[in-house]
């Protein structure tokens, strides 16, 4: 396959008449021309010049070959002015998003984000996050993150109940007032092992309707009266009662974390921290 180094050796030879000139000019040894030229002729199998003691002249293999090159090289001019006015795209900023972060924070905080680089977002748990930061695969990460470490978000855990529930209306609820309630379950909850532990020290096994990962449809079916479940507070909204839960105190943090080598990309800081409702 030609090579285009080996078209404008070629044209070179032929626009100044000598290899002498034509290496000046590509600012190579001769030699190393010669031996260009030559890989050339090996090639196309045949003498595209004919030396002679002062002047080079074209065989008619190389006369056929000259119109064929100089449309070569003005292609390559071409696709160099018309590709490479082109502006660069910005490398992305790679944020990593917690499962059980709310959807309307991150839609608040996308929509005012207003920083320069385009974001990608990533969906993982606490652990898939921390892997793909380890990894480098992802830039920053909105996850949990402990006391005092710069947190966003610091909220409690609340009993999540139809806005129609009896209790919906209250500051409180105890263990016990919702268990004759169907449950849903949180598959995807930081302290789910802890809110299994809680109702069942207290005598509660209910029924479950639903078992899910996908917040938003739990809380949708919370709303639709499918059953009521336990739930971080920022994940309320119209028609969901969040009600504090009587001697249940988790707490979660959440904050932005960087990877090793990552740049703290403060307009992203700026987006989550202006939208965030604690």
């Amino acid at each position: 396959m030609l090579s285009r180094t080996q078209i404008r050796q070629f044209l070179a030879v032929v626009d100044s008449g000598s290899f002498t000139r034509a290496a000046g000019v590509l600012n190579i040894a001769q030699p190393s021309l010669s031996g260009g030229i030559a890989e050339l002729e090996r090639q196309l199998g045949t003498r595209l010049f004919v030396r002679e003691r002062r002047r080079i002249r074209l065989t008619p293999a190389g006369n056929a070959l000259l119109p064929l090159a100089r449309g070569i090289e003005r292609d390559f001019h071409l696709a160099e002015r018309q590709v490479g006015s082109l502006p660069v795209p910005a490398r992305p900023v790679r944020l990593g998003v917690l499962d059980t972060v709310a959807t309307g924070w991150l839609e608040r905080a996308v929509a005012a984000y207003a920083g320069d680089e385009p974001l990608e977002l990533t969906e993982g748990s606490e652990r898939e996050l921390s892997a793909a930061l380890a990894s480098g695969s992802i830039d920053l990460a909105l996850t949990l993150v402990g006391d005092g470490a710069g947190a966003l978000l610091e909220e409690d855990y609340c009993m999540a109940l139809p806005a129609s529930h009896p209790l919906a209306g209250n500051a409180w609820v105890e263990a016990a007032d919702v268990a004759g309630d169907t449950m849903i379950a949180r598959r995807a909850c930081e302290v789910l092992a802890d809110t299994s532990r809680f109702f069942t020290q207290h005598g509660v096994r209910p029924l479950f309707a639903l078992r899910s990962a996908n917040d938003d449809r739990v809380m949708a079916m919370v709303r639709a009266g499918l059953g009521v479940t336990v739930a971080p507070r920022s994940l309320g909204r119209d028609g969901v009662a969040m009600v504090n839960i009587r001697g249940f105190r988790p707490v979660r943090r959440i904050g932005l974390v960087s990877g090793a080598h990552t740049a703290p990309h403060p307009a992203v800081r700026s987006a989550l921290a202006e939208t965030v409702v604690g």
